[in-house]
């Protein structure tokens, strides 16, 4: 791959070249072809931008500024929010002097864990939004404890197997290329077929053997994004997410994404549906206050304005797999109700790993779409993806994704360092944590894969 300087670099580099040209003497350019006419250029330019400042200081500094100020209002307004965090760059409290990446992996290893449920329920998992997955590109990915490739064929169609050759074991998502709707090995040519995972084509070998096959996992690509079925039992599914038609037609606009690395289990973020009562608490501080939990609820950021919620969860009627959660959002500031941010919202929580909000207001539509995916046993991968209506302005939908990060990144400083309590102390207003863990409970089956821990130690 080939990496191009930024323009901002080859912008540096220039200036210093001309600089250090026409300090050099003319004497020292004569060792390379066309030296004074290199010389000569390069005196006159500096010559020329000294001449610039001297008769127009100002213009020389204001237009600059002018258009990078452009540029920002332009990004502000127009370009989707993009937000990657890593695993230690939220949630964590570092000391002087040590990395966070130090602490998060100590955190990891050291804290307690508990009497953990099984690490990966039944159901269907995002593994990539679909505009991260081009024509011809095929990816390596880590999901469920399994590493498994996921490539976009000729034809359009995404398609997710596992990612190692069963010849002799190479990763078919490094180096892989694909050849119509079949991923070939870049070891040794294998090609394989993404419907079915089915070797179509050895070219050293006078046949293909019937069981020259890898793992096809069942997959689908809906609402923008491509989802692989997991269930320990091997059972086909007996559900699927369902489609929004704006987002899945195109008819909304992408305008913004956010990735989280968390550490916990799985279930412990979306148990924040049934856990209403620490809504008050942990997200009444207005966002200003930021997301650091030792300092969000300082007198002062309450005297500025707060965040009132209202909100109740339920198992839906017609489909068990979905939980429905309903939310009342208020804000004042200064006392004073501030209601262009009053929404009700209802948002679905669908199987172990998917929620579905839509969120409707006087300018438009929106819909935040949240999944959480097992990388392994206690990380996981955390997206928020935002679609809107044409009369939605792109800033006013990102507003809503910044807030959505804002509050999530409160809820994983306590994720990342939490313990799994198998038997909570629960007072009678808890009650809907209860249900909600006995709803997700009909996502793990009898051989749903359960946490080992082995410690390295010294015994005597």
């Amino acid at each position: 791959m080939t990496i191009m300087p930024s323009t901002w670099s080859v912008f540096v580099s220039s200036g210093i070249v001309i600089l250090l040209a026409a300090a050099s003497s003319p004497e020292s350019w004569n060792i390379l072809p066309y030296g004074q006419k290199m010389y000569v250029a390069s005196h006159n330019t500096l010559t020329a931008g000294l001449e610039l400042i001297r008769e127009r200081p100002v213009e020389i500094i204001l237009y600059p500024l002018l258009v990078y100020l452009a540029f920002r209002v332009y990004k502000l307004l127009f370009c989707p929010l993009v937000v990657v965090r890593n695993l230690e760059d939220v949630g964590y409290i570092v000391d002087n002097g040590r990395r966070k990446a130090d602490v998060a992996n100590e955190v990891r290893r050291r804290r307690a864990r508990g009497d953990l449920p099984p690490v990966y329920p039944n159901g269907w998992f995002r593994v990539l939004d679909s505009w991260q997955l081009k024509i011809g590109e095929a990816k390596h990915l880590t999901i469920l404890g399994e590493h498994i490739v996921t490539f976009r064929g000729e034809s359009g169609k995404a398609y997710v197997m596992d990612a190692y050759c069963p010849h002799m074991g190479a990763n078919l998502g490094i180096g892989g290329r694909i050849l119509g709707d079949c991923l070939e090995c870049p070891f040794h040519g294998w090609a394989f077929r993404g419907e079915d995972g089915k070797c179509v084509n050895i070219p050293y070998a006078e046949k293909v053997p019937e069981f020259a096959k890898v793992k096809a996992w069942t997959s689908m690509e809906r609402n923008g994004l491509i989802y692989i079925w997991y269930d320990a039992e091997g059972r086909e599914p007996t559900w699927e997410p369902p489609i929004i038609d704006e987002v899945d037609s195109g008819k909304w606009s992408f305008r913004g994404y956010s990735e989280h690395m968390i550490n916990s289990h799985i279930e412990e973020v979306p148990e924040n549906g049934g856990d209403v009562s620490h809504l008050h608490y942990l997200h009444g501080p207005i966002m200003a206050s930021g997301t650091d939990l030792r300092y969000t609820r300082s007198r002062f950021w309450e005297f500025i304005g707060k965040h009132m919620w209202d909100g109740s969860w339920a198992q839906d009627e017609n489909d068990k797999h979905v939980g429905i959660l309903t939310l009342k959002h208020k804000m004042t500031i200064f006392g004073i109700p501030f209601s262009p941010v009053e929404l009700e919202v209802v948002a679905k929580q669908i199987g172990p790993g998917i929620v579905y909000l839509i969120f409707k207001n006087w300018i438009g539509t929106s819909a935040l779409l949240h999944h959480i995916t097992p990388v392994e046993p206690l990380l996981q991968r955390v997206t928020h993806t935002i679609d809107s209506s044409i009369t939605m302005p792109t800033f006013i939908a990102k507003f809503y994704l910044y807030g959505e990060i804002l509050q999530f990144e409160r809820d994983v400083m306590v994720w990342n360092n939490k313990k799994w309590v198998n038997k909570p102390m629960l007072v009678k207003e808890d009650s809907v944590i209860a249900k909600h863990r006995r709803w997700y409970s009909q996502f793990y089956s009898e051989n749903s894969p359960r946490f080992e821990y082995k410690r390295d130690s010294l015994d005597w």
